[in-house]
């Protein structure tokens, strides 16, 4: 049996008396799409964060394609990408000069990363700006470049938080199909977003974490059965959106901020 692409058992994170990760256990498959949702403030990126070793967990385990994973597992590192909160681009480079260090920080060689980066930037629609600075990116242009330093070097495991933030239409279609691809590929991806129409188009699974513990973990559905045999009458045999799904599992009132600002209305 293959080892799990992501594996943490009892992962906590603590801020002094905030605990913003608490007893996190979940496994994902190679070769899934893996939504990973909560709240504002539920601890969802901070989790990205210890799963790519950007911070350490206060205690519990993690283990990446089989092996044990923490924050000086370089040759692990170099078989994940990641796209993280933020994404800390650094704005005196090009495009050019910052898919080359991202290459060469990956283990490509001189030649491989060249050419990869001419591709890249290509189908990212950034060719004609590639020796502009990236401070001077839009914060769309800067989303997709962070995305082909992510996938440069063809990670077998892809972290994404909030990929189409900022985004355009027809960019988000093509790196929708860019995901779809690696999957296709056996590469195991693991997103974080608000927008649930992408996670209920994209994603296989979906895990949902609320006030830093896991909530509902399995395929969509599992969680939208789950639901659904909770709900009276003609409404358990209707066919939940994952918005509906969500709301459900994490307590909140669709509408109930519209109710108590009616003032607007």
């Amino acid at each position: 049996m293959a080892s799990a692409a992501i594996e943490t058992e009892r992962l906590t994170r603590r801020f002094g008396t905030l605990t913003a990760v608490d007893d996190v256990t979940l496994t994902v498959a190679p070769g899934q799409f893996f939504g990973f949702l909560g709240p504002n403030g539920a601890g969802k990126s901070t989790t990205i964060k210890m799963l790519t070793g950007l911070l350490e967990p206060t205690s519990g385990s993690i283990r990446i394609l089989g092996e044990p994973f923490h924050a000086g597992a370089v040759e692990l590192k170099r078989q994940i990408g990641v796209t993280p909160e933020g994404m800390a681009l650094l704005g005196r480079l090009t495009a050019t000069e910052y898919l080359h260090f991202a290459g060469r920080m990956y283990g490509l060689d001189l030649a491989t990363t060249r050419q990869r980066t001419e591709e890249l930037l290509q189908f990212m629609d950034l060719a004609s700006d590639q020796r502009k600075l990236i401070t001077d990116f839009s914060h769309g242009m800067q989303k997709k470049l962070a995305l082909a330093a992510a996938v440069i070097h063809a990670p077998s495991v892809l972290f994404l938080d909030e990929p189409f933030e900022g985004v355009d239409a027809i960019a988000a279609g093509m790196l929708k199909g860019l995901l779809q691809g690696m999957i296709q590929r056996g590469a195991t991806i693991f997103l974080t977003t608000h927008v649930l129409e992408i996670v209920e188009r994209l994603c296989s699974h979906v895990a949902i974490i609320h006030h830093g513990r896991l909530v509902a973990n399995g395929s969509i559905e599992e969680l939208r059965a789950g639901v659904a045999s909770r709900l009276p009458g003609e409404e358990s045999s209707r066919r939940l959106t994952l918005e509906e799904i969500f709301l459900s599992i994490v307590g909140a009132e669709p509408g109930a901020a519209a109710q108590e600002l009616s003032w607007l209305a």
